[in-house]
């Protein structure tokens, strides 16, 4: 009985310190490309 609370201890505090993980945690920033080129724009010119 006392091998198997002891057992079950520790597990129960293994549980605890990995639910209490206070780490910084990296965070992933996604940048969104620029445009290669610019689009033209209408000028009227060839009306």
């Amino acid at each position: 009985m006392s091998t198997s609370l002891r057992i079950v201890a520790a597990l129960g505090l293994a549980a605890v310190v990995g639910a209490c993980d206070t780490s910084p945690r990296e965070e992933f920033v996604v940048a969104e490309p620029e445009a290669v080129s610019v689009e033209p724009t209408y000028t009227g010119k060839y009306d």
